[in-house]
This record gives C-alpha cells, sequence and structure tokens, in this order.
C-alpha cells in the first residue's frame, strides 16, 4: 500500500497550553573595560561642556541668519574598541530620549566600535550629565559607582554627524553629487501622528530645495521616504528636521534578460490546448513582474483582462518589448509548472489555478528606472490583485529584485516591506515568493561556483517571511552539433551557475534561500568561454506570441515562477491551509541531492559544515509528491495553532506567557516492533513576524522580529513531565532542585545553531524505530521579541498564528504508519486518486 495517497493529518485537540518561564541559561556578562572613575567622569562630562557650547553657537548662528533650526540634539556615543556599549541605557521614552540607530565601525585591524546615535530634546541636555555626575560622586547599595555599566562603555561622545546616521556601506557614502537616499524617521506611531510628521518633514524638504517621492513605508515608530539630495543637503536637513534616524542609499530594481529562441510551431499549442482540463479553483499565482501578453494562447485560459493589472495607469499592463517578455515568461511557468512535459505528454493537463498580473515595473522610454520605495510600490501591487479578487487564494511570485541592499542579510525597507505585507496585521497573511538574484556576466559564470558563495541574495530576498527561491540544475544535455567540445558548467544536481547565496552573510540572519528549484545551466567552450543554450533553460510563454509561441527563461526567476506553481498546488489541495503551512509543507518536504552535499563537501558527523549547505540550498529541493500527500510508509500531521508568546504578570511587567505541548498519536507499538528499522522524523516549524525597522540593533528591546517562536522534542524515555520541567522553568516547583537532563540535541542533523535563524525552522533525526517510539511530545514555546521589550507600543499580548510539521518516515515497505495513527484518531481513511 505504500504507493497510496493519503492526506495529510491535520492535529487538533493534542494541545495543552501552560505558562511559560524560559529556564535559565549561563549567559556572560557585557564586556566593558574598566575606567578609572575620577578620570572618567570628567572627561565626558567636559566632552559635554563643549558639545552643549557648540550647539549654543550654532543655534545663535542660524537664528541671526533666519535659518530654521531643529529644537533637539543628536548625539553619537562610541564604544571601546572591540568592547560592548550598553545601548539600552541610552534611551529614556518618557523624557523623548530616543536611540536612533546602532552600527559597529571597524577600526584598526579586526577591531570594531559600536556607534549609536541618540536624539536628545530640548530641555532634556542634563540628562546623561546627570547620570554621569551619580557615577562620579554616588554608590548602590553594593558599593559600585551608581550608573557603572553605562557609563564605564562609553568611550566617546560627539555632536552627530551625517556619519553617524549613514548606515550603508561606505563605499556609497553621500558626496557632491545629488543621489536618491532613504530617509528614515523617527515617528509616532502609537498616537497615528506618523502622517502629520511626514508632511512637515516634507515642508522641511521643500524649503531645503530636497526633491522627494511622495511615497513613504511606514513600520513600528518608523517611516522611511525617498530624497534626492546631495551631502550638503542632508547636512542641512540633520540641522533642520528633529525626526532624522538614519540614512541608506535608494534602492532601483535590477534589470532583466531573456535568450530568444522559437523552439517550437503552432501545432504544438494546438495540441495542448485540446488536452487542458480546467477545474473549479479559488487559487490564483500573481505575478509581479513586468506585466502579461495574456493574448498568448496558452495564458488565455488562465489569465483574463480583468486580472491584468498595473500599479501606475501611465505604465499600460502588457508586457512591454523592453522587458524581454519577462513577466510573460514567468506566467507560461506559473501556470504550467513544466511546459515542455506538459507539451511532450499525450495525457490530460489539469489546470488547478489560474493567474493574475500587476505591473510593478514602467516601461523605460517612460521613465528611467524610477527610483520609487519598491516597498510601496509592491505594496500597491498587492493592494490591486486583492481588490481585484477579494475571495481568492492568491500566493504572490516576483522575480523582481535588487542587487543594492541586500547588505549581508541586513533587513531593507524593501524587505520590511515585504515582512509588513506578509504579517498582515496578524489576520491576513500573505505568502510571497522572491527570487534569490543572479549572477548575470560570463566575467561571474568563469569563477563558477566560488562566485556564486561570494555573491549576495539580493533585495528584497533577505525577507524573514518570504520564501525566498535559489536554483539549482539537472540540465545538462546539449544536442547540438555547432557546440561540439562544449560541457556543461555545472554537474547534475549542482548549483546553478545563476544562483546567488548567502554564504557570506552574518549568522543571526535567516537561512536563505529557502528551498531551490530548476534555473538551467551553462556550457563551457574548449576555449573555457561561457555561453547559454536554449536546451539548458526553460521552455515558456513568449511575449511575441504573434511572431512565434515559445521563449526560454532561466535562472532563479525561472525557479521562482516553478515554485509558486508548487505552492499553488498545495493551495488548492488543501483549501483551508495557511500561507505559513504552505511555506512550512514547501521545506518539509524538500531535501538535498547527493551533488549538492559533495559540491559542498559535507561531513554529516559535523554540524559546521551545514551552515554553508543552507546558505547555498537551503532546505533543498521541495518534493510535490510528499508536500501534497502522505503514504503508508511516510506520515505528515500538521498543526495550525494560535499562540501568545508575552503577556503581563501580577506586577504588569511583560513577560514570556504561553507555551503549547503537543502530544501526538503516535504508533508507539508498531514502532517498538520495528525494532532497530531505521525512522527519520521531521519537524519544521513556521510563522510570520512583525517587523521592528530600523538600525538600532539586534539585541535590547530593538529586535527586528516581533517575537520567535522555537520547538523541542522530547527524548527517547524521557516522560511528559520531565520534558516539561527541562524546556519550561514555570513548571517547576518553587524552590524545586531540578536536574535537567541532556536536551537531545546531539540527535538533530542541523542542530539548533543551524535552525534557530529567522521565522522558518526545520531539523530532522534518523534513528531506530524502537528510539522513536515514546518521542511523542513536542513543544512550541516563545522566545524574546519586540512585542514584550517594547510594551509601549502595546501588543505584547496579541496573539499569533504558527504551523507545526511533524512527519515520520521509513524505508520500510510492510509497515502501516498512516493507517495506525488513523485508527487512532477514528478518522475514516479517505483514499486520494
Amino acid at each position: 500500500m505504500d504507493n497510496d495517497r493519503y492526506k495529510h493529518l491535520f492535529i487538533t485537540g493534542n494541545l495543552t497550553t501552560e505558562k511559560y518561564k524560559t529556564p535559565r541559561s549561563g549567559g556572560g556578562k557585557p564586556k566593558i573595560p574598566e575606567r578609572d572613575r575620577i578620570e572618567h567622569s570628567a572627561r565626558l562630562l567636559s566632552k559635554f561642556d563643549m558639545m552643549w557650547a557648540e550647539r549654543e553657537q550654532v543655534g545663535q548662528q542660524r537664528a541671526a541668519e533666519h535659518i530654521p533650526t531643529r529644537e533637539g540634539t543628536y548625539l553619537s556615543f562610541l564604544s571601546a574598541a572591540n568592547y560592548e556599549l550598553i545601548t539600552k541605557s541610552l534611551e529614556d521614552r518618557g523624557k523623548g530620549i530616543r536611540l536612533l540607530n546602532i552600527k559597529d565601525v571597524p577600526v584598526d585591524g579586526n577591531q570594531t566600535q559600536i556607534r549609536a546615535t541618540v536624539y536628545i530634546p530640548k530641555g532634556k541636555e542634563a540628562y546623561f550629565v546627570d547620570k554621569i555626575k551619580k557615577y562620579q560622586s554616588e554608590e548602590t547599595s553594593k558599593g559600585k559607582p551608581k550608573n557603572a555599566p553605562l557609563v564605564n562603555s562609553i568611550e566617546d561622545i560627539s555632536i552627530a554627524l551625517l556619519e553617524s546616521f549613514w548606515t550603508d556601506d561606505y563605499k556609497l557614502f553621500p558626496d557632491e553629487n545629488a543621489k536618491w537616499y532613504e530617509a528614515w524617521l523617527n515617528v509616532n506611531t502609537i498616537d497615528k501622528q506618523e502622517q502629520i510628521q511626514i508632511a512637515d518633514f516634507f515642508s522641511k524638504l521643500d524649503r531645503i530645495g530636497i526633491e522627494h517621492k511622495a511615497n513613504s513605508i511606514i513600520f513600528p515608530e518608523r517611516a522611511i521616504v525617498l530624497i534626492h539630495a546631495n551631502k550638503d543637503q542632508l547636512i542641512e536637513l540633520m540641522l533642520e528636521s528633529d525626526l532624522l534616524a538614519e540614512f541608506r542609499i535608494g534602492q532601483e530594481p535590477a534589470g532583466f534578460w531573456v535568450h530568444e529562441n522559437s523552439m517550437e510551431q503552432q501545432e504544438w499549442i494546438d495540441n495542448l490546448i485540446q488536452r487542458l482540463e480546467i477545474v473549479d479553483s479559488n487559487v490564483k499565482i500573481c505575478v509581479l513582474d513586468s506585466g502579461v501578453n495574456n493574448g498568448h494562447q496558452l495564458l488565455q485560459p488562465l489569465l483574463n483582462d480583468a486580472n491584468v493589472l498595473t500599479v501606475n495607469p501611465d505604465w499600460g499592463t502588457n508586457d512591454h518589448v523592453s522587458h524581454s517578455g519577462h513577466g510573460t515568461l514567468m506566467a507560461g511557468i506559473a501556470g504550467y509548472g513544466n511546459l515542455e512535459k506538459a507539451l511532450i505528454t499525450g495525457n490530460t493537463v489539469v489546470l488547478s489555478h489560474k493567474l493574475c498580473s500587476v505591473k510593478i515595473l514602467p516601461r523605460p522610454n517612460q521613465e528611467e528606472t524610477p527610483k520609487e520605495l519598491w516597498g510601496d510600490v509592491t505594496a500597491q501591487g498587492i493592494a490591486r490583485a486583492e481588490i481585484q479578487n477579494p475571495s481568492i487564494t492568491l500566493v504572490y511570485c516576483m522575480a523582481v529584485t535588487s542587487k543594492d541592499g541586500s547588505d549581508i542579510g541586513r533587513p531593507s525597507s524593501w524587505s520590511g516591506a515585504i515582512d509588513n505585507l506578509t504579517f498582515g496585521e496578524g489576520v491576513n497573511q500573505k505568502l510571497v515568493l522572491i527570487s534569490a538574484g543572479n549572477l548575470d556576466s560570463e566575467d561571474e559564470w568563469k569563477n563558477y561556483p566560488q562566485i556564486n558563495l561570494v555573491t549576495t541574495i539580493e533585495n528584497p530576498g533577505q525577507s524573514w517571511n518570504a520564501l525566498t527561491i535559489g536554483a539549482y540544475t539537472n540540465k545538462n544535455q546539449v544536442n547540438d552539433e555547432n557546440f561540439k567540445g562544449y560541457f556543461p558548467l555545472a554537474k547534475k544536481g549542482e548549483l546553478s551557475p545563476f544562483s546567488s547565496t548567502s554564504c557570506m552573510w552574518e549568522g543571526k540572519w535567516p537561512v536563505k534561500p529557502d528551498v531551490v528549484f530548476e534555473g538551467g545551466n551553462l556550457l563551457e567552450g574548449p576555449d573555457h568561454s561561457i555561453t547559454r543554450h536554449e536546451n539548458l533553460e526553460l521552455l515558456s510563454t513568449s511575449k511575441s506570441f504573434n511572431i512565434k509561441p515559445f521563449d526560454t527563461i532561466n535562472a532563479t526567476s525561472a525557479a521562482t515562477a516553478q515554485a509558486s506553481w508548487f505552492a499553488a498546488k498545495i493551495a488548492y489541495e488543501y483549501p483551508n491551509i495557511w500561507p505559513e503551512t504552505i511555506r512550512a509543507l514547501m521545506v518539509h518536504s524538500a531535501s538535498w541531492k547527493e551533488a549538492m552535499t559533495n559540491q559542498i563537501g559535507v561531513d554529516f558527523t559535523k554540524k559546521g559544515p551545514l551552515a554553508n549547505m543552507l546558505r547555498t540550498f537551503g532546505y533543498g529541493v521541495p518534493n510535490l509528491e510528499r508536500a501534497l500527500y502522505s503514504s503508508e510508509s511516510a506520515l505528515t500531521f500538521i498543526v495550525q495553532e494560535t499562540i501568545q508568546p508575552f503577556g503581563f504578570d501580577d506586577k504588569h511587567k511583560p513577560v514570556t506567557n504561553d507555551i503549547h505541548l503537543f502530544d501526538f498519536p503516535w504508533p508507539q507499538d508498531l514502532l517498538l516492533s520495528m525494532g532497530e528499522i531505521p525512522v527519520k522524523l521531521k519537524i519544521t516549524l513556521s510563522y510570520f513576524i512583525e517587523p521592528g525597522a530600523g538600525e538600532i540593533g539586534w539585541k535590547d528591546k530593538y529586535r527586528y522580529q516581533s517575537y520567535g517562536l522555537r520547538f523541542d522534542l522530547n527524548n527517547s524515555g524521557e516522560d511528559a513531565n520531565s520534558f516539561k520541567k527541562r524546556i519550561n522553568a514555570a513548571a517547576r516547583e518553587e524552590d524545586e532542585n531540578f536536574q535537567a537532563g541532556k536536551s537531545g540535541s546531539e540527535r538533530w542533523v542541523l542542530g539548533v545553531d543551524n535552525r534557530d535563524k529567522g521565522s522558518l525552522h526545520s531539523d530532522y533525526w534518523v534513528g531506530t524505530a524502537a528510539d522513536l517510539a515514546t518521542c511523542h511530545h513536542i513543544a512550541v514555546y516563545p522566545v524574546i521579541g519586540w512585542w514584550r521589550e517594547r510594551s509601549y507600543l502595546g501588543k505584547v499580548s496579541n496573539k499569533t498564528r504558527y504551523s507545526l510539521i511533524v512527519s515520520i518516515e521509513t524505508p520500510a515497505q510492510d509497515v502501516e504508519l498512516y493507517t495506525t495513527v488513523k485508527t487512532m484518531i477514528e478518522i475514516p481513511i479517505e483514499i486520494t486518486t
């Protein structure tokens, strides 16, 4: 019966919710230099005297010339080299003192200093002076200088210069030439004052003569607008505005390419159309791209005129020739998946979803790649699709990316906007698939694969909530007499030569890409030249369908279109499934090919090299059959639940709140009877975070994620009570001397250091059936986020959703895992064909 297909088991009611308290762990103290108390305080107080005198002089001079001047002061705090700065003590929200940004600043050798920019409102100039004076002359109850951690951590203080607000690559630092920049503003979103503040900021821009776009992106306590200015204008803006938090380079979308070649004849289309079966479906893929020419005969059944949309009516809706037909090529793959297979087979081709197109790129002859805020443009595109399709499940497919703004994984305004859109205020979540971005020149391809490992995934592919799609390739056959002596650049199953990676990202950022799909290959000639060939690319629908019906597409664009088709299949099969669950099933069904592990040189006995494996191929290549169905020897549970990560204690202090404990219906007796037969257990946890944008750091209260979730599993032989006490301090008796046993972390292939990144966590372990027999207690619990740490934003008690996927799989062919569990939960077995 192993070839039978069964619907996955959705589990409800096997959950208990308890109060959660994080077990105490051995966290180290911050690294702060020792100081001579008298000498250090005197030096800092002298600095403040000079700064306030300088500020007064500048204010008087500007007043005499009748030039507007901001009310408050921007200060720059600097740590000692390779020491920490106690940034959480640099802000007092009640007094209006705000921490604006934090950045690591390289100094001599391999040393770094931490620089924090702080805003001091008028009338609060004495705030830090008072702290230093207390440090100088007063002691705590323990006999330590008051405010010692903060004051000792400060190496220097100065009036903030433009450098203090620049949080992007220093190579892009403003000069005398006007460029487009993102101005990140510190706004009051709590009292809904952001639009008034933005309007006031725009008036200052107009007075200075700084061009700006009308668009804006709003995050909690942050707004982003796009301005066109030079260095002197930015400095003047700093002197006039009290709203600034940081500047970054403006972003523009990458260009497109295409290799045009007519591959087939009109009769192919006629034959395929006769074999189409269009089923009633509530699922659509929305292609956010250069527009789609839906007059193509193969696209007409999928995309009607009402769903060919645009962000700007002046741009039109069609796929303009200058865009190389990219949107129409994406639509062909998104609609049909493997178009070549559909054409060649004589079988019926079932179309279980339709398409929607939103043009988010202008025609080149209208404006030279306008530097709009791309997060806002993307939001407008999604809004138009939703207005047109109010009751439809939409999967968003976007292969428009930028080489600027990825910055080793740091969130950008664009990726942050994607996270905002996907989170959807926690009630209107969206599934967005984004291409990882490409290497697109022969000079780069000649250095394959080393160049791919140091070429970063493009913006906004660093989005935490979106599914970022990379590319591998199975294409290695070219039957062309003109290319004798040429060989495929990548071996079958290896990384596509086009695909970028996140190997160079800092370890704290999410694993990207999440998964990989076919992206095509290249040919290497006898003279080591690199060239494309249509046989190594993917067939799709051509924009110029009246001239030739087919064209080819490759790279992560092609991979993303395939991934959206894959996601739509899951959405159709399970109409009530959440976007978080679709994302989880795609990752959960994925695996690495042997060629991938060989290419990276992975040793599964050592966890270290797996980080590069993940950051090159993500979790691998998804398997549609495993994503859609269980079988007798491969059983999948799905949980869709809501949790309240944080709450208030009796003293109204924000604390962690709930832990979810699952006791899954488990085929324990069957597993015990299987003895030493190997069994694979896999767990995937997926949720969407609300982003807290801005360069304010990644610890203390200014985390990017609103909350985090983690999973854990009881060890073999560990009962439910012992498991609860091990992972939850609140489950222990007061003053109980509980000795936690081993965590069982060594059994997982990836381990917590590799999997606990971002908002999507997946891991597996392989053991004997007997070892797995008692491992059916699973916990989902919260970790810290800004919802708790920034309680004044009013989101401490928010609830949120998550999806949990758990599967058991064995190579044994004569077991009935699925039937056994189905009988336990007393649901009739439904067999699909």
